[in-house]
């Protein structure tokens, strides 16, 4: 069997080595691992092997501390040691962008850690399989792993099994939020919920004192029972209340962060005029808006706008416009409208918005400040960006997501 010495992470669950000139990477290794590995895969380009032992441990490893390792695939970087977490993603990071937009970033002070490695997630999404059990695919696979607790999440998200065996077969996922003390459930389900589902959900609401309240969705159905509305802070003195089957950031304490460098890049400002792409449920609008911008928000969640509309109102930011809208008619929207923005903000899913940026661009606004969870992605985007009169001012990073790859990556670029 091949040896490999790791020498570096990918944004990913993957660390990278070479065995006879080509990459290998390998799942669950670390930078400084000499491995004994199994080649699983092998394309063209890379190959993929499984570790059979580990022959020395980089000093970054550890031991995960979850019982449900190295099965379980919701942890994929909990092997390493959190402060050596933090300098694999700055590398990463600096790495994709500097070879996408020719910039140079410091990797040593690019990622902001969070305050808590373990017990940080307000809301989790476990996957149902048979007889009530709840849990996480396998790394790779979907094979479930069943778990009875998650290190990662707050301590009052308790698994709701007793939940996903009154919803039997038709139950796929579970997503749990905290409220507070309490939490609110929701079941994703294959098809509309049958009444005596919902008579079934009512008696697991009735029956736990820790359960607020629960969704039920389907691609067609969304019912509620007992309140489902949750609250949080994105900044001192502004909390949203939204229901929480709705899009908000897992790590509340991170998001402040976010929220409060967002505001610093953008710099909104009175009678600013200001686009939220992506603006789900107001998180950096009504922040915006608070300071004085005119702000308006475009997601195409219609439930989502509807909550950042009501909040507005609430919070005395009514003049706040906010429009439902499908992404890929943003761009015939962002052509045809006279608006002209002085500032964008967009926070897109993983899988970006580059069909946006010359739209963007065409717009001219003096600001732009892109929010992403994927490096890949905002790396294409922002060079689209950069080709069309933009320059790249500054990077900051936030560590939602510890002991995952995964990280909430700002970039600001300016007109010159």
């Amino acid at each position: 069997m091949p040896e490999v010495q790791i020498t570096a992470m990918t944004f990913g669950p993957y660390g990278v080595g070479r065995v006879g000139g080509k990459t290998v990477m390998v799942p669950r290794s670390a930078p400084g691992d000499r491995l004994e590995v199994v080649i699983q895969s092998d394309r063209r380009d890379y190959a993929v092997g499984q570790i059979v032992r580990v022959i020395e441990a980089g000093a970054g490893r550890r031991t995960p501390p979850c019982p449900f390792l190295p099965r379980c695939g919701g942890c994929d970087w909990q092997h390493i040691e959190y402060p050596a977490q933090i300098r694999f993603k700055g590398e990463v990071i600096a790495r994709e962008l500097g070879r996408a937009l020719g910039v140079e970033l410091d990797p040593a002070t690019l990622v902001e850690p969070a305050d808590a490695e373990f017990g940080y997630r307000s809301r989790i999404r476990l996957k149902a399989g048979a007889g009530g059990a709840l849990g996480f695919n396998e790394l790779g696979t979907r094979r479930l792993v069943e778990i009875d607790h998650c290190m990662v999440a707050e301590p009052n998200l308790t698994i709701p099994h007793d939940l996903a065996r009154a919803l039997g077969r038709d139950i796929e996922e579970i997503e749990i939020v905290s409220a507070g003390a309490r939490h609110v459930l929701t079941g994703f389900l294959k098809k509309p919920p049958s009444r005596l589902q919902i008579e079934r959900a009512r008696g697991v609401l009735e029956s736990d004192a820790g359960i607020a309240g629960i969704v039920l969705r389907s691609r067609d159905r969304r019912e509620t029972l007992g309140n489902v509305e949750i609250e949080f802070e994105v900044e001192p003195g502004l909390a949203l209340r939204v229901d929480a089957d709705l899009f908000s950031q897992v790590n509340r304490a991170q998001n402040r962060k976010l929220v409060a460098t967002v505001m610093e890049m953008a710099a909104p400002g009175a009678r600013v005029a200001l686009l939220d792409l992506f603006c789900g449920v107001g998180n950096f609008s009504l922040p915006a808006a608070r300071r004085g911008s005119r702000v308006m928000g475009v997601d195409a969640d219609a439930l989502g706008v509807a909550a950042a509309t009501r909040n507005a109102e609430r919070v005395g930011c009514g003049s706040a416009q906010f429009i439902a809208m499908k992404a890929e008619q943003v761009a015939d929207f962002l052509r045809r409208a006279r608006y002209r923005p002085e500032v964008v903000i967009l926070d897109p899913p993983r899988t970006g918005a580059m069909g946006l940026m010359e739209p963007i661009a065409a717009l001219r606004p003096a600001r732009v400040v892109y929010v992403s969870c994927d490096v890949a992605t905002l790396a294409r985007d922002l060079k689209i960006l950069c080709a069309r009169g933009y320059r790249l001012m500054r990077v900051r990073t936030f560590d939602f997501f510890p002991n995952t790859h995964h990280a909430e990556i700002v970039g600001h670029a300016v007109l010159t």
